[in-house]
């Protein structure tokens, strides 16, 4: 059974990743690179919602969220696309690589936020 769950989390591990290269190929529309983002901000921030140190509830919003995101990114983004992205994906996952870019874009996307946050409720120019 858990080996299951183990295989499925490695599974949408490497959509996200593959998503995340989505969102920065030109052929995809807007509203795709908008759901990739919120959907991959989500999967990897330390920030969580609903915590999960509780019983069941904590991990609900994980098994909710992040498929049902996935699931929408992958409607609007081109087939074609997502076949590329899941090949490359496939190849950096397996070669170590996906780690390090998904580091990145987590530290990008709380810096682009924090900059923002400051900007809009402090005044920093």
């Amino acid at each position: 059974m858990f080996d299951a769950w183990r295989e499925r989390a490695e599974e949408l591990e490497r959509e996200v990743y593959a998503l995340a290269l989505a969102a920065r190929d030109d052929r995809t529309p807007a509203r795709a690179k908008a759901i990739v983002v919120l959907v991959v901000a989500y999967a990897l921030s330390p920030v969580d919602p609903i915590p999960d140190f509780l019983p069941v509830v904590g991990y609900l919003d994980e098994l909710l969220v992040l498929p049902l995101g996935v699931a929408a990114a992958l409607r609007l983004t081109p087939n074609e696309v997502v076949r590329e992205c899941r090949a490359r994906a496939d190849e950096d996952v397996d070669a170590g690589r996906a780690r390090w870019v998904v580091a990145a874009v987590v530290l990008l996307t709380w810096l682009v936020g924090g900059a923002l946050f400051l900007r809009a409720f402090v005044g920093w120019p």
